[in-house]
């Protein structure tokens, strides 16, 4: 189903994400929008998450300085660009309008992170009660998204977040411990989260480290006699 710009506004995008569906254009260039209800929808289990070996060790030498919500505009304007791995993109001005209203409601949130001054990566989304809504990300040196998304991780659960929707499934979700599950099952954890509340820290507690939030999983050991 089509839209027509001038009909959307803020908080019809809220009502729209509370019932579990979300907007997308064509194209950077298509000037119209269309709402989104997968059949199988993407999620990262928060308290499943998973970050790889390499990335933990890079994570310890703080390749990054990484902040919240100091450069929303620039984040989704750069998630907007397109490059040689996704020559297209679908987010066009009327999205950038749209999430800039969010945001400046308290309603969308960015992770940033910074290189001697200059923005690396980071990436963007829209938080209602207990659920965040992941839209999209950018890389403009290695592993700036990733580790976007290990500190956008470490916040929700520290926060008290107990839903993070990437809307798709993409193989590099699924290193991350992204999971497709069915639309009616998703529709159900969406409204267990709606029924919390919680607050997204702009700051990590602590010293900032976000693998304290994050812990790598146990691992078992077999003892012999």
């Amino acid at each position: 189903m089509r839209l027509h710009r001038r009909r959307l506004t803020p908080e019809i995008l809220l009502a729209a994400y509370a019932v579990g569906v979300f907007p997308m254009a064509e194209s950077a260039d298509d000037p119209e929008l269309f709402w989104v209800d997968p059949e199988d929808r993407g999620i990262i289990p928060l308290e499943a998450f998973h970050i790889p070996r390499r990335l933990r060790r890079l994570i310890r030498q703080r390749p990054f300085r990484v902040t919240c919500d100091t450069a929303f505009s620039a984040v989704i304007r750069a998630c907007a660009e397109a490059s040689e791995k996704r020559p297209n993109t679908w987010i066009n001005d009327e999205i950038i309008r749209l999430y800039e209203g969010l945001f400046a409601q308290g309603a969308a949130h960015s992770v940033e992170c910074w290189r001697e001054g200059s923005l690396a990566g980071g990436l963007y989304g829209v938080a209602i009660g207990a659920a965040f809504f992941g839209e999209s990300m950018f890389s403009r040196a290695t592993d700036a998204s990733k580790i976007a998304l290990v500190h956008l991780v470490a916040r929700l659960r520290a926060g008290g977040y107990r839903l993070l929707d990437t809307q798709f499934l993409t193989p590099h979700l699924a290193r991350f411990g992204g999971i497709e599950i069915s639309r009616a099952h998703y529709h159900r954890r969406l409204a267990a989260a709606l029924a919390h509340r919680a607050s997204f820290p702009l700051e990590l507690p602590g010293d900032g480290d976000p693998l304290a939030f994050v812990p790598a999983p146990v691992q078992s050991s077999r003892i012999t006699s």
